[in-house]
């Protein structure tokens, strides 16, 4: 594709107006043409300052509109499943932010969908495989030189849950990251799920579960440990840290920028996760304008959005029961090989 990409983008709140500004801004050989959002206002204000882009309030009208190339979705979760299908039915590119779909049964839906176009069209939005910290991490244990990774010790913790924020989200939203990250490290499947409640921070609204500590097991049998804290009232902290037979390797431990005043000097921490992973949306975005324009399609695939919620179903499993889940890694197709 010579010319500019013209992307679609669907969903007009805070990760979709900042796709938006992404797009327009920062991202070369692409350019926004359509946004959609149930919410007009929304939508023109995402949209201010950019020529010749359509506001539509229905996804289909900007699917629809003249120009579009491409879709980013950032909608609502309940709306990827339908936006996806109504992309791969135009025979248009999709980058969707995860999750793929709400459940493992859905995405499965979108896999077939995919399967029966013969070819991949959908990146799923696991922003860390582009996130620099990690992409060094997966390179030094693929590289072999401290042994065989033995256990993956994560932190994933959140300033406040939003609105609706239910115990089981915080494994099928928050871990999901997690697991996909763990199942791209180390290339391995995750074969068993522990999930762990202790008592709920005082400050977690009323009958959320809140922290949690999630224990996967890998077919190769590497513990991969994650605790995951959704209010923890102080900032947004993501680390990891891979244990191995000659050494670790961690990631997301080094502190903010210090800030100094008469006060003294202060360390600050990020309060979510867009000022924390903005590089890594920046190359996901511009690396998956470049598939477009050179019409293949890289990254986490929908293949992987249905094992990372079979794996999140069997942890919701493992919290509700508090037994450990085990789960047999279903077959890859043939469009999703080999793994990226």
């Amino acid at each position: 594709m010579s010319r500019s990409v013209g992307v679609a983008v669907l969903g007009a709140g805070r990760m979709g107006a900042d796709h938006v500004r992404r797009i327009d801004r920062v991202t070369p050989g692409a350019r926004v043409v359509a946004v959609a959002d149930p919410d007009a206002e929304r939508a023109r204000s995402a949209t201010a300052g950019i020529d010749d882009v359509v506001v539509h309030t229905d996804p289909l009208g900007a699917l629809d509109a003249p120009g579009v190339d491409a879709v980013l979705v950032a909608s609502p979760d309940e709306a990827h499943e339908e936006a996806v299908l109504a992309a791969f039915a135009r025979g248009l590119p999709v980058l969707c932010e995860k999750p793929l779909a709400t459940g493992a049964e859905a995405a499965l839906r979108v896999v077939a969908a995919e399967e029966r176009l013969g070819r991949r069209l959908l990146r799923l939005g696991f922003m860390r495989r582009s996130d620099s910290e990690y992409l060094r991490l997966r390179e030094v244990l693929r590289s072999g030189r401290l042994g065989r990774p033995l256990m993956v010790h994560c932190v994933h913790r959140n300033v406040s849950s939003p609105p609706g924020f239910t115990s089981q989200m915080l494994v099928s939203s928050s871990v999901a990251h997690e697991i996909d990250a763990a199942r791209w490290l180390l290339g391995e499947e995750v074969v068993a799920v522990t999930a762990l409640r202790p008592r709920p921070s005082g400050f977690a609204p009323a009958g959320l579960a809140d922290p949690q500590f999630v224990l996967f097991e890998t077919e190769g049998g590497v513990l991969v440990d994650v605790e995951v804290f959704v209010n923890s009232g102080f900032g947004y902290q993501v680390r990891c840290e891979a244990v191995c037979e000659r050494g670790a390797v961690r990631i997301g431990a080094e502190p903010g920028p210090v800030v100094e005043s008469a006060a003294g000097a202060v360390r600050e921490v990020p309060q979510d996760f867009l000022p924390r992973f903005a590089d890594a949306y920046d190359r996901e975005v511009r690396s998956w304008v470049a598939d477009v324009r050179a019409g293949r399609t890289t990254g986490a695939s929908a293949w992987d959005g249905y094992t990372a919620a079979l794996v999140a179903e069997a942890g919701v499993r493992a919290g509700r029961t508090g037994s450990r889940v085990t789960l047999t890694p279903p077959e890859r197709p043939a469009l999703y090989a080999p793994r990226e």
